[in-house]
């Protein structure tokens, strides 16, 4: 089986703390918040970095495994939970980007802020507001749902028609494609 490989090419990049396989370890990333939608994964793999992300990639590309990417898992459709079944025979990871949490920049005078797609909304709210500016995006789930989950989903919030939806509150992004090429 080619998940030994895998698993030991993934502990190398992203240490073996981030590449979760005990089913107690891997129960939080493989249900939605609501337990309606439950599934099973070879590995949920924990990257703290673009470079980590990168390399988690190139590895899945590698050993052709499916990738169910997650943020804060507060979706409502099950887009962040993987498949129910053998994940092992079917190869499939979660990449959780709960570690990429940081925030890189803060720019008040071009009313940009730079964050990891883990960031937390609400600390991405707490952070312009500190900067006296404010990020506008305002949601239930902003305790717990990441920038990164947002913009895949395209929020939209309490305040979308006054100022649109996610994408219209960002600038650009740093992406990772499937091959682990940085964009």
């Amino acid at each position: 089986m080619h998940s030994d490989s895998f698993l030991d090419l993934c502990r190398a990049a992203i240490g073996s703390q981030n590449v979760l396989t005990d089913p107690a370890d891997k129960a939080p990333y493989l249900t939605d918040w609501r337990h309606r939608y439950t599934g099973d994964a070879l590995a949920v793999l924990r990257p703290g970095s673009t470079e980590e992300v990168a390399a988690v990639m190139r590895a899945c590309h590698a050993h052709k495994l499916a990738v169910v990417p997650q943020g804060g898992n507060t979706g409502l459709c099950g887009g962040a939970t993987p498949e129910p079944g053998d994940a092992a025979a079917r190869g499939t990871v979660v990449l959780s980007l709960q570690r990429m949490n940081r925030v890189r920049q803060v720019d008040p005078l071009n009313n940009t802020i730079t964050v990891e797609a883990g960031v937390i909304l609400q600390q991405l709210q707490e952070v312009a507001q500190t900067h006296g500016r404010l990020f506008p995006l305002s949601l239930a789930a902003e305790g717990s749902c990441t920038i990164g989950g947002n913009l895949s989903t395209n929020a939209g919030g309490t305040a979308v028609l006054r100022y649109g939806n996610t994408r219209e509150l960002c600038l650009g992004l740093e992406v990772v494609n499937i091959k682990g090429e940085v964009w």
